[in-house]
This record gives structure tokens, sequence and C-alpha cells, in this order.
């Protein structure tokens, strides 16, 4: 698979098979990412990766946790701007809709609504979660590095025939994933990532995003 069939072929998976993903799986891809690129090769980014019965004990916590504080601890940092002008929000509003439209839960479906979202904190039963965390000191530029990385986590997941779910969602439980991972209290989480093999038939697996033209965000000169 090239780059440019890995880019369009990528989405938030959120449907799983129930089939398992090998530690030595994982590992190609990580290998394969940290050739990521980063200002100063500082390589900014810590990974804590859970799979079997770690996995299964850390959802069975945070589906306990549920019942009390059902939308979680907070965040360190906002997942959104407050105040989203357009045309980001007019993009992620329709996002949303579009989501909830292919798996027929209409915007009066609260309920449904909610049990879509609570399946954010089960990783969408993805075989493996990835946290990714940064150290404290690190500034704008190496979050940036860290989305990079992440990215090409998704890339080298795709070339090996497997999807991801990137989810910032999990930033409401940084605490109890902290404490679960062993952090060191010097890292914050960034998002945590679902990674397995994809439903090919689950209606929203077959959602894809729309991307603005070029014409809207670059720019030419001298051409």
């Amino acid at each position: 698979m090239n780059v440019s069939e890995a880019l369009k072929s990528r989405i938030t998976c959120r449907v799983f098979l129930d089939k398992p993903v090998s530690e030595a799986l994982l590992r190609e891809v990580l290998e394969g990412a940290k050739w990521s690129p980063s200002g100063g090769n500082l390589q900014p980014w810590h990974v804590y990766a859970l799979a079997g019965e770690k996995r299964k004990a850390f959802l069975d916590l945070i589906a306990e946790k549920q019942k009390v504080t059902p939308f979680g601890e907070g965040s360190e940092y906002p997942i959104y701007p407050e105040g989203l002008k357009e045309p980001y929000k007019s993009r992620r509003f329709k996002c949303g809709e579009d989501m909830y439209a292919s798996i027929g839960v209409a915007r009066e479906d609260r309920a449904g609504r909610l049990a879509q979202f609570a399946r954010n904190f089960r990783a969408f039963d993805a075989p493996v979660i990835l946290f990714f965390a940064i150290d404290r000191q690190m500034g704008i530029d190496q979050w940036g590095d860290l989305g990079m990385f992440e990215q090409s986590v998704m890339l080298m997941a795709r070339e090996k025939g497997l999807h991801t779910a990137a989810q910032e969602a999990w930033a409401i439980w940084h605490k109890t994933i902290a404490e679960f991972v062993n952090m060191p209290e010097e890292l914050m989480l960034h998002c945590g990532m679902g990674l397995g093999y994809m439903d090919e038939t689950a209606p929203i697996n077959k959602l894809r995003t729309e991307r603005a033209p070029m014409e809207e965000w670059a720019t030419f000169s001298g051409f």
C-alpha cells in the first residue's frame, strides 16, 4: 500500500472485529512510526499499549467508574476551542450529524446518541488500545511532533491491514489512565487510539467525512 492509499483509506473505525492483534505486529507498526520527524530529534512521544486481560481489566474499571462519574474526570486541555468559529464549527457539526445518520440515530434521540458516545470508552471494542503521552515540559512545537507520530502510527497500521480510531475523548479519564498504566507524573496524556481489524460490514464504518477543496486552505505564489 502506498502513502496516498493509506491516507485515503484511513478512517476512524468505530466497529472492530473480535480478532486479536499480535504483539509482533504492533511492534512492526510502532517501529515504522518511530521514523516520524521531530524538531531537534526530541522524539517527544510515549506510548502505552493494552491488550488481552490488561485491556479487559482497564475497560471494566472505566465501566465501573462511569456509573458514578459518567462524564469522566475532566481533561487537562480543551479538546476543542471555546466559541469555535466558522468554518470549523460547521465542519464539526456535519461530521457528528453524518456519523449518527449512518447508524440511524436521529437528532432528538438523546439516548441513542449517548449510547454511541459511551462506545468511545470501550475503544469501539478494538483489541488493542494505545495511549499517547508527552512530557509536560514540552511546548506547542513538540505537541505538533506528537501529532505527526500519531498519524504515522495510523498510516503504518493501514500498511499492515489494520485500522485505528484516534480518540481525544480518553482525555477525560486521564487520571485513571495514568494510574492504570503507571504513567510518571511528568507525562501528560494526549489521547487514546483503538487499533485492530475493521468490521467492513458495519454501517458506521462506511462513513467518509468530507474534505474542503484546496482553494479554501491553500495559497500559491510565484508559480
